[in-house]
């Protein structure tokens, strides 16, 4: 029997899906942008299945706060490039495909390029920036997108940019989202944390619609958004509509695409010099005149037994801001976003009169870097 048809035999039985079907995932060419908690699952169901060229990007490294759900990877992995270690293991489970891994973040500048490479799309991303950059490329390129996205006990799925019945233009990711949504509204999973076992639902169904997509088969959701509750193991499906703000807020073309600066329209403050490093902030805490506040929700943990600090969750902030007398304020969250947000807050306030900082990746990072610190 040959070694191809024997791996995809079960498959191929399928009266719907057959011989013919295992050929168009071979020819196809799927593209995963994002190598995290919706990618891996997605990227192994794929290539088990036999989908000829795969496209990886990712400029993430694997740590150890990935594994409880990004079980593509292992202990070994910590360290090393996402995009890489996914290539390389992906190959071992299917050697006969095509593999290519982008270790880099996808860009305004660089996405155009690559997606044009490839036939479909799958955003496995956990920010606005990368969402709104990958949605507008395929737009500009009529590439189908596969969305997927995930928060603490619930995560979302649907088909953008093809064709329903007899629409003029297919919808997209704006008709849902125009805008993007206000600075520290809504968090990712280091801030609210993940079930673990979510993301391998969502990408899982992200890698169903895509060999659907490819094949013929089935009804993808296309113009749906379906959400899926893991506490309750319920699904619930919204019809999507056209939204007539969309055309506006695309850019027009490969020049207005390239030019658009979407970390600032999604405020994911890149390389902000607000922001302080845990070393400096070790050093700053033991001064006088210093207050730290505590801007996460009450109740979230770790809890903060190290060092004195104010808890004021972010919602508060603007209201007592007036009782902070202290020229210098170090803002803390959970990983950084809220913070960063806090800093804002209290910049519109207080102007230069006081010094405020944000602590780079949050209580998270610099309970790390403690634990490194006693070790070294």
């Amino acid at each position: 029997m040959n070694v191809q048809y024997e791996r995809y035999q079960r498959q191929i039985l399928l009266k719907e899906f057959g011989e013919a079907g295992q050929q168009k995932l071979q020819q196809a060419k799927v593209l995963v942008i994002g190598a995290g908690g919706l990618g891996c699952p997605a990227l192994q169901y794929l290539a088990a299945a036999g989908v000829g060229t795969i496209g990886i990007v990712d400029n993430d490294v694997v740590t150890i706060t990935n594994l409880h759900r990004q079980i593509l990877y292992s202990t070994d992995d910590i360290g090393f490039s996402k995009a890489e270690r996914a290539a390389f293991k992906l190959h071992q489970l299917n050697p006969d495909i095509t593999i290519t891994s982008y270790n880099f973040r996808l860009t305004n500048k660089n996405a155009l390029n690559i997606i044009s490479n490839y036939d479909i799309v799958i955003d496995g991303t956990d920010n606005f920036a990368s969402r709104y950059i990958i949605n507008d490329a395929c737009v500009l390129l009529n590439k189908p997108l596969v969305y997927g996205a995930i928060s603490r006990f619930e995560g979302q799925v649907a088909v953008f940019n093809c064709k329903a019945n007899d629409e003029i233009t297919p919808l997209n990711y704006r008709d849902l989202f125009p805008y993007p949504p206000k600075d520290g509204t809504i968090l990712n999973c280091a801030e609210e944390g993940v079930l673990g076992v979510l993301p391998g639902i969502i990408g899982c169904m992200q890698a169903s619609e895509t060999i659907k997509l490819i094949t013929g088969i089935g009804k993808p959701l296309i113009n749906r958004l379906l959400t899926y509750n893991a506490l309750t193991n319920q699904f619930y499906e919204l019809v999507l509509s056209s939204n007539k703000e969309t055309a506006a807020l695309i850019p027009k073309d490969e020049e207005a695409f390239v030019n658009t600066d979407y970390d600032w329209l999604c405020s994911t403050h890149a390389n902000n010099n607000f922001e302080i490093e845990p070393l400096y902030f070790d050093a700053l805490r033991k001064e006088k005149n210093i207050t730290i506040i505590d801007v996460r929700e009450h109740g979230e943990i770790p809890a903060i037994n190290e060092f004195t600090h104010l808890h004021i969750p972010l919602a508060q902030l603007q209201q007592e801001a007036s009782s902070l007398n202290n020229n210098v304020i170090i803002t803390i969250c959970q990983s950084g976003v809220r913070s960063a947000k806090a800093v804002k807050i209290l910049s519109d306030k207080f102007g230069t009169t006081k010094k405020i900082f944000s602590l780079q990746g949050g209580i998270i990072n610099w309970k790390n870097h403690q634990l490194k610190q006693q070790h070294v």
